[in-house]
């Protein structure tokens, strides 16, 4: 069976509510309380970061963190054997020279963009042929 490089349906996205910052602390750092709070929150240990996804207003006072985040949740559940979907939603972004940073669940994939390019984000995958919406 040949599996299709990008997904054979078109994908609906939703724009979730609030700001977002990516923060890095040290590998061996213990995981913050700040960094649990809010709807949605991630944090990543790797041997050379510890890497926290959180709330603007949440992050810690001294901590390296990028702000001014905006989410994009595509609506799932989707398959975990499914082909090509964050590659049939970075490829248009990428060609319109918008960044990603990306993140899975069990369930489903989010892409944070800048704030400051999430409408011209938006206007490229609805041009790919995604919905995108507003948060229910």
């Amino acid at each position: 069976m040949t599996h299709s490089p990008v997904p054979a349906r078109s994908l609906t996205l939703s724009i979730l509510p609030g700001d977002l910052a990516i923060c890095r602390l040290d590998a061996r750092a213990a995981v913050p309380d700040w960094a649990l709070g809010g709807r949605l929150f991630s944090i990543i240990r790797t041997a050379d970061e510890l890497s926290v996804v959180c709330p603007s207003r949440h992050q810690g006072d001294g901590v390296r963190c990028d702000k001014g985040w905006r989410c994009l949740k595509v609506e799932g559940p989707l398959d975990l054997a499914e082909t090509g979907v964050l590659a049939s939603l970075a490829a248009p972004l990428a060609r319109t020279g918008i960044s990603l940073f990306a993140l899975s669940t069990f369930d489903t994939d989010y892409l944070l963009i800048k704030a400051r390019n999430l409408r011209r984000a938006v206007q490229a995958l609805r041009q790919a042929g995604h919905r995108v919406q507003s948060s229910r």
